[in-house]
């Protein structure tokens, strides 16, 4: 009774319900970019997604947020939000994903959020994570976090049927990568170097033939990653991820949320499991989204929403005329 009662209440905030929390969010965070002030961007999207969090009708418990308790006045992991009514759910947030990409006005800024069942989504501390991601239609294992980056370049360029020289990789511009840099360009790959916003980076590997990547790189934040894995179930694709608990404080951090293994690489279906549903509302323009634009007497946003259930993809470009409610 309680999964039917859960996915009914997944089937009513499927759509506006969930894409009015990224577009608060994303409207809230683009009233400052290009200001260069991260700091300030960050916090308004915060406030403009809680605010709508808490009007869903359901009981909703942060497991991917702002940071944890102690560090974050709102959207901490493990704070409770919603009506208190209708279903208990897991939520990953990230208000603002890619932070310095929207205080610059670059591209590919999102509001960022995934909602799925109770116990469905990886309760991990907010550290960095190993991760390696490509798209749909290849053989399972194409790719493993543990081989060498030529093997992985080698076996999808394979499964993909074109030369290593046809394969591109996406990797954040890190001193961190310098070596996995060097491996990379030492296949005969091309490199796509981003800045910020590996949300978007792993999402754009599912769309190869659009977006240029065909694979994700490197290590990044692990609250993007879970985001990025309840993505990837939505639209399909193989992703791998290990904490990097490199300091005993993160490995005693990680056991208080029930990590007992350091070393543990989570599968894309163990990170996001069940009935999932993510959506991504653009700040900034960029390969995946358009962002929002402000007229005389409208604001523009343009929002992607999707469902691991059903595989259902929907883009949603939305006009709004009620300035007062942002």
């Amino acid at each position: 009774m309680m999964a039917k009662n859960a996915m009914a209440g997944l089937d009513r905030i499927l759509t506006l319900e969930l894409v009015r929390v990224t577009e608060r969010a994303a409207v809230a965070a683009a009233r400052l970019r290009g200001r260069g002030d991260e700091m300030a961007a960050d916090q308004v999207a915060v406030d403009a997604m809680r605010s709508e969090l808490n009007r869903l009708p359901i009981r909703g418990t942060v497991v991917i947020g702002e940071g944890e308790r102690d560090e974050a006045p709102m959207l901490y992991i493990g704070e409770e939000v919603g009506t208190g009514d209708g279903p208990k759910v897991d939520i990953a947030l990230d208000p603002l994903e890619g932070t310095t990409i929207c205080a610059k006005n670059l591209p590919n800024s999102l509001a960022v959020i995934a909602i799925a069942e109770k116990g469905s989504l990886l309760y991990a501390p907010d550290v960095y994570m190993e991760k390696i991601a490509v798209g749909p239609g290849y053989p399972a294992g194409v790719v493993d976090i543990d081989a060498p980056a030529i093997e992985n370049i080698e076996s999808l360029a394979r499964a993909k049927g074109v030369p290593v020289s046809e394969v591109t990789a996406c990797i954040l511009d890190r001193p961190r990568h310098a070596r996995l840099i060097e491996e990379v360009r030492g296949t005969g790959a091309a490199i796509r170097l981003i800045g910020d916003g590996d949300v978007a980076g792993v999402i754009h590997a599912t769309n190869p033939d659009e977006t240029g990547i065909d694979i994700y790189l490197g290590i990044g934040g692990a609250p993007e990653g879970v985001l990025a894995a309840a993505a990837l179930r939505c639209i399909g694709g193989q992703m791998q991820g290990r904490l990097q608990l490199n300091t005993e404080e993160k490995v005693v951090r990680a056991a208080k949320m029930g990590i007992s293994d350091p070393a543990k690489v989570y599968r894309i279906e163990e990170m996001a499991k069940g009935d999932v549903l993510f959506a991504a509302t653009g700040v900034t323009d960029g390969n995946l989204l358009a962002g929002v634009k402000f007229g005389r007497d409208s604001i523009q946003t343009h929002t992607i929403v999707m469902r691991s259930s059903s595989k259902t993809v929907r883009e949603i470009k939305a006009r709004h005329q009620d300035l007062e409610k942002f």
